[in-house]
């Protein structure tokens, strides 16, 4: 999601084709396997396939013929149901975020209620014309019970988030797909609560969808134990790796400026004179404060009453993805910080306090990355950082 966005590989104006490598897994030797397993040679499976597919493979066999299946079946009711509890309140502030990530990177994400049936779904337009045509939409049941083998699955029972890459799955009808997900514990009752997930094809698998769901799993866990979720923002900057601002989730269609002008008010929540907005936009440049006077007055035409003047400040609730970031790397969370870190602030600004504030950001991801490494969190830094030589070699150390 940093850089390229997450699941940006390839051409998506074609279907995808499965390749014969994704980090060391081998989608044909997985699925010569899988032919043998369903003959009834199981030997064929040991060294190639995972011992927790091989397992989940064994109980599948028992209960689904994998050829004759060609979509989930679906549950009457089972989305309606889950609107009206706990769990679709929590998620609820969290529903616009992982909208985007799917929109973004072409993936199809969902959540499912405790039984694994699918209860809410948002998806780019080729997943979602795909996940339609398999039963995956609010209803479908995606348990081992009624379609084998799958990370949704395997994280509702194991109660650990789980990869399922292509050949892997139960079903020939997904074994083009990879899905990652995350189990929803209730944090009041300790009981699981369904399983949030991110899927695509396998030409676009990206080991940060895993690190991403499992964050917002967290997230989720976190909003159900603090009690009744506070209202989305009204107002939220999108700043990393893109420059956006809304309000009441609708994107406001402002020129690159006054999108700096709100990523300034809100690094100085206190507020600022237009003497000193003016020095941080524009520094030492000879260019008059009336512009920047000016470009106030078009701003508070487009955001209203979120612009207050004497000083110049944000006002009530919004949000910053940016400030989100280091909030979560100066608490410790640092897959949280990973997954809402698209890309640099503002990445085409030269406003100096800009240009200052996205250096500080960048260097503390880097180096709680390089404090604390693993692959999928190498992997997602050096999106971000391609030209760094050293997280180059610990990358490659780590991936291999």
């Amino acid at each position: 999601m940093v850089g390229k966005r997450l699941g940006d590989t390839g051409d998506r104006g074609s279907p995808a084709k499965p390749r014969s490598s994704v980090g060391g897994f081998r989608p044909d030797a997985v699925a010569e396997a899988y032919a043998h397993f369903l003959a009834g040679d199981r030997a064929a499976s040991a060294g190639v396939v995972r011992g927790e597919v091989v397992e989940s493979w064994e109980r599948s066999l028992r209960m689904v013929a994998p050829l004759l299946l060609d979509h989930a079946p679906v549950l009457d009711g089972a989305a309606e149901r889950w609107r009206t509890g706990r769990i679709a309140s929590a998620f609820a502030p969290l529903a616009s975020e992982l909208t985007q990530i799917a929109d973004d990177g072409d993936f199809v994400a969902a959540i499912t209620d405790e039984s694994g049936a699918i209860v809410w779904v948002a998806g780019g337009r080729t997943m979602r014309r795909r996940a339609e045509r398999v039963g995956f939409l609010p209803g479908g049941r995606w348990d081992e019970r009624d379609v084998g083998t799958n990370a949704l699955a395997l994280a509702l029972r194991s109660r650990r988030p789980a990869t399922v890459l292509a050949t892997e799955h139960f079903a020939p009808m997904v074994h083009d797909w990879v899905c990652y997900s995350a189990p929803i514990t209730d944090p009041v009752t300790g009981s699981s609560a369904g399983v949030l997930d991110l899927s695509t094809t396998l030409s676009r698998a990206n080991p940060l969808a895993l690190t991403t769901v499992t964050a917002l799993a967290r997230n989720l866990e976190h909003v159900l134990g603090a009690g009744p979720p506070r209202a989305e923002p009204a107002l939220r900057l999108r700043t990393l790796g893109a420059g956006d601002v809304l309000i009441d989730g609708r994107r406001l269609p402002l020129p690159p400026r006054q999108v700096e002008l709100v990523t300034l008010l809100s690094l100085a929540p206190g507020g600022l004179t237009l003497e000193g907005l003016h020095d941080r936009l524009h520094g030492d440049a000879p260019i008059n404060a009336a512009t920047t006077k000016a470009e106030l007055s078009h701003l508070r035409r487009s955001i209203g009453d979120h612009l207050g003047s004497r000083p110049y400040r944000l006002l009530g609730e919004w949000d910053a993805d940016h400030l989100a970031v280091l909030e979560a790397l100066c608490t410790g969370r640092l897959d949280e910080a990973l997954a809402m870190y698209r890309g640099p602030l503002l990445p085409r600004s030269c406003a100096p306090a800009i240009e200052e504030h996205r250096h500080v950001l960048s260097v503390a991801v880097r180096n709680a990355v390089i404090a604390a490494p693993t692959a999928a969190r190498l992997a997602t830094v050096r999106t971000a950082m391609p030209e760094d030589p050293y997280l180059a070699e610990l990358a490659e150390r780590f991936l291999g």
